[in-house]
């Protein structure tokens, strides 16, 4: 049982989000050449994204009571090298890093919801800190999307389907670019527009795009280069093995 140190609460799982990160830790994180790798300690305990309920809360925390149902991602990115530990029946967590749970959605959703849904959301909306992500060459600059088109590729996945709805809430005409089958599901979210991947290539068909959201990303995703406006620009989605291809080649 985690012990509550100042500030934090204790909450016990119900369910847990899984993410790219925590099968980078869990293979070791051997993508990373050595001077990027985390020191992990172990034992380890995986994960960082969860729902569940409050179960105590320090001396000094407001806010929060047991019982409240709340959802997480805990200390991240701190947390990479094995100390958010969400895998678990128990997990203490800072109370700034809690959030009550909407009570709309189940604690499964919810526990699938923080780090996608904070990755899309600092992308598109908010950039929430001032610190460069040394994996990548430049600073996220959110634009505002009143009025404008956006292009969401992947956007059914986990951030996709996210880039979707925020873009849609704030004012851009959406166009989503996924496999046939989730055409119901995007459009049911907001999409204004629908490509099957897989018998269109969205660069042959679409122009004067004001932001394209790559959630795939890869080798290819030059591609949606001549789908932009003069001015417009792209946010794509870099695997830790694509950014030390990245950085072989520099």
């Amino acid at each position: 049982m985690p012990s509550l140190k100042p500030g934090e609460v204790l909450v016990r799982v119900r369910a847990v989000g899984i993410n790219p990160p925590d099968w980078y830790l869990r293979d070791g994180y051997k993508m990373l050449p050595p001077e990027w790798q985390p020191k992990v300690s172990f034992p380890v305990i995986l994960g960082t994204d969860v729902s569940g309920v409050v179960a105590a809360v320090a001396d000094d925390v407001k806010g929060f009571s047991v019982g409240d149902e709340v959802y997480s991602m805990v200390r991240f990115p701190s947390g990479v090298a094995g100390d958010s530990r969400a895998y678990a029946e128990y997990v203490s967590v800072p109370a700034s890093e809690v959030a009550l749970k909407p009570a709309g959605i189940d604690h499964a959703h919810a526990a699938g919801a923080p780090m996608s849904l904070l990755t899309a959301w600092q992308y598109m909306i908010e950039l929430g800190h001032n610190t460069r992500n040394p994996l990548q060459p430049h600073q996220h600059e959110p634009v505002p999307l009143q009025g404008k088109t956006v292009l969401v590729n992947g956007a059914a996945g986990g951030v996709g389907h996210f880039a979707v709805q925020l873009a849609k809430w704030k004012g851009a005409r959406v166009i989503a670019v996924a496999w046939g089958k989730n055409e119901t599901f995007l459009r049911d979210l907001g999409a204004d527009e629908f490509i099957d991947y897989t018998t269109t290539k969205p660069e042959d068909v679409v122009r004067d795009v004001d932001l394209v959201v790559d959630a795939v990303g890869g080798p290819t995703a030059g591609r949606f280069l001549r789908t932009l406006k003069r001015g417009g620009g792209t946010y794509k989605a870099r695997s830790y093995s694509q950014l030390r291809e990245d950085r072989r080649q520099a």
